[in-house]
């Protein structure tokens, strides 16, 4: 059978964009589809004397010069359409009262200049604080952004800095995707010599590896957000896209798990990039899993599924999962002796397999 693919080009954003939310939000077979995080086989020596008093933990940390509650970002979704943009206002306002950062869905509709597309990631009126992050893809850069185009896009959104996604895997499953990746690390290096935004370079579901970070760190990014496997499966997300089992639909069920562990991925990033910013994300869904990612090394956490699902039913159910999520990440703080993340950053994780021998 040939593959359908050729015959989806006419299928708009916003088609796209509402597909991504409908399956993302609400079919299962997108999460954890193969194999994990890795960060469930970690765990901390848990203190029955900790000699702290939980009150004083503090889980709060400096972000691009930032001040944020929680080293928590809402991560980025989605935006381009009308739903999007209702379910971003949601979110936007959840990580405002809570003093989380919040980070776009791709802003690609807005190179359209479509007014209805940029509205639906203008969130200033609704986050006039928070730490936000922008986002383009990576083959924009290639195709149509210079580093004064990159900034032009971060004024128009009032972001304090942009992430550029990398996500081959989603675009060789996508049926609009695009699949020629030449000339990507160039457009990269040149954008991040020109812009004077802070830019992040993040991973869409299939992790970043030792050879992928040892390109980056060439770069002048401000650090990286490592999307690894063990969360929402953008390729299973765009093989259930395709209205038949088309070969490219096979290879996105075949892939769903492809690539490097949220766990290692973070262990890669911290050893690769030192000092620069290490965004832990992939398959976190509590504030256990931000525990583990900053005793591994990431400096801060991102998280989406979780907050989408509770987006559906407003932004209180939103800010009820993130106060939830810090909640946790105290109280792990404080069973484990530590009054502050450094303190945290500092404390061992084992294998809970190894430590059961």
């Amino acid at each position: 059978m040939a593959d359908s693919t050729e015959t989806a080009s006419d299928r708009t954003a916003a088609d796209r964009k509402g597909d991504h939310l409908r399956i993302a939000a609400y079919d299962e077979r997108t999460q954890r589809p193969g194999p994990t995080s890795g960060l469930e086989h970690l765990t901390f020596e848990a203190l029955s004397l900790p000699e702290l008093d939980l009150e004083q933990v503090s889980t709060a940390c400096t972000l691009l010069g930032k001040p944020l509650r929680a080293p928590l970002l809402v991560g980025a979704m989605t935006g381009g359409n009308a739903q999007a943009g209702q379910i971003n206002r949601i979110l936007a306002e959840a990580a405002e009262r809570c003093g989380v950062g919040f980070c776009l869905g791709s802003q690609r509709p807005m190179l359209d200049l479509a007014t209805e597309s940029i509205a639906t990631f203008a969130m200033r009126d609704v986050a006039p604080t928070a730490l936000l992050f922008g986002n383009i893809g990576a083959i924009q850069l290639r195709d149509h952004l210079s580093g004064a185009d990159l900034d032009q896009l971060a004024r128009a959104v009032g972001a304090d800095a942009m992430m550029i996604h990398l996500n081959p895997l989603q675009e060789a499953i996508q049926p609009e995707g695009d699949r020629d990746w030449r000339g990507i690390h160039d457009a990269l290096a040149e954008v991040a010599a020109s812009s004077s935004t802070p830019i992040v370079i993040k991973e869409v579901g299939m992790g970043l590896s030792a050879q992928t970070l040892q390109r980056l760190r060439s770069l002048g990014i401000a650090g990286v957000e490592t999307a690894g496997v063990g969360g929402t499966s953008w390729a299973r997300i765009e093989s259930l896209r395709h209205a038949e089992r088309t070969p490219r639909a096979i290879a996105g069920e075949v892939l769903a798990g492809f690539g490097t562990s949220t766990a290692e991925s973070i262990r890669l990033a911290r050893a690769a990039l030192q000092n620069r910013l290490v965004i832990g994300s992939g398959g976190l869904r509590t504030g256990l899993d931000v525990a583990r990612c900053i005793a591994l090394g990431a400096d801060a956490c991102a998280m989406a599924w979780p907050f989408l699902k509770a987006a559906h039913q407003g932004v209180d159910a939103v800010v009820t999962e993130i106060e939830g999520v810090i909640e946790t990440l105290r109280v792990v703080m404080f069973l484990t002796g530590a009054p502050d993340l450094h303190q945290l950053a500092r404390t061992p994780v084992v294998e809970a397999e190894l430590r059961s021998r």
